[in-house]
């Protein structure tokens, strides 16, 4: 029996495996958690093609690869909309897609959105470093970002024929105008900065620099004033009311780099010595994945509770419930 296999002809821009829920147990030695930025459209593109939802896919970063099946199977394509097309022909997203051997699936750059996944039947079958198929790539721990002829092995299918959809309403809404809300809480550092400054973070707009990948999002916007704690501190602490001792640093925390906010993402480091006055929602976290460079972020204050409902909500819409037949 020949092992299913997809070929590598273009590779796109940063094209990786990701794999949920990602690289854990190994903060401590460094190593982040990784795994998809996106992690809605990720599932709802393997739960496509009849994989479990936290199936090993690829993701795909404004501009999408061009891939050679050595097997039929099922394909479904989610998240940012980079047109694929099966052999020069367009085909739809958030629907599974049957395959033959031999076809070659296509993806341009994304026209909204940042980030597209793709699942195939099987999942991709890379062999786990640290308990993980989530590649970070900067560091190449589980791999790196596809190349050119690199060849992806498939793992074994049990899913049948059925064709299935995600309608509409039920797709993660990428930004109006280029304008994202996002749900924080104040903490666990917000108390080192002045009152004002606090309000100040959920009343302005942030513009996404170009410089964001999936370590941190670099955000362009006002000044910070600090309060006394930061600016009467021990020596320890460090010489900029931003420095602190360092300690944890949580998913989705704002880090504050003097006067630069840097959200740190999926393969941030786990600790240093700047604060972190806000954490964006984790039910939050997909809305960073598909925001682009020069896009608006306004930040809407949640508290703990608020942010529990969130993520219940963000896991219901990522469950089989949310597909139909066709």
């Amino acid at each position: 029996m020949t092992t299913a296999q997809i070929t590598v002809l273009k590779p796109g821009l940063e094209t990786t495996v990701q794999e949920l829920p990602g690289r854990i147990g190994y903060l401590g030695q460094g190593f982040p958690i990784s795994g998809p930025f996106d992690a809605r459209s990720f599932r709802l593109a393997n739960l496509l093609v009849g994989n479990r939802r936290d199936t090993a896919a690829l993701e795909c970063q404004f501009l999408g690869p061009k891939l050679r099946f050595e097997s039929a199977g099922l394909i479904a394509i989610t998240g940012a909309d980079m047109r694929p097309k099966l052999d020069d022909t367009p085909i739809p997203m958030w629907t599974t897609i049957a395959i033959a051997a031999g076809q070659t699936l296509e993806l341009s750059a994304a026209l909204t959105g940042a980030r597209s996944y793709i699942a195939v039947s099987g999942g991709i079958a890379t062999p786990p470093v640290l308990g993980s198929r989530a590649v970070f790539h900067m560091a190449g721990v589980g791999g790196s970002a596809l190349k050119r002829d690199d060849v992806l092995q498939l793992g074994e299918s049990d899913a049948g024929g059925t064709i299935l959809h995600v309608a509409q309403e039920r797709r993660p809404m990428m930004a109006a105008n280029g304008i994202w809300q996002i749900e924080a809480l104040a903490g666990p550092n917000d108390d080192w900065l002045d009152p004002a400054s606090v309000d100040t973070f959920f009343a302005a707009e942030w513009k996404v620099q170009a410089k964001s990948n999936r370590t941190g999002i670099r955000l362009t916007g006002p000044e910070f004033a600090f309060s006394a704690r930061a600016l009467d501190k021990d020596d320890a602490h460090g010489s900029h009311p931003s420095n602190i001792i360092d300690h944890g640093y949580p998913l989705g925390a704002v880090n504050l780099a003097g006067q630069t906010p840097i959200i740190l993402v999926f393969d941030s480091p786990s600790t240093g010595g700047f604060i972190n006055p806000f954490t964006v929602a984790s039910a939050a976290l997909w809305k960073l994945g598909q925001a682009r460079p020069g896009e608006t972020l306004r930040f809407c204050r949640i508290d703990r509770d608020q942010a529990a409902r969130l993520r219940a909500e963000f896991n219901a819409m990522s469950s089989p419930e949310v597909l139909d037949r066709v």
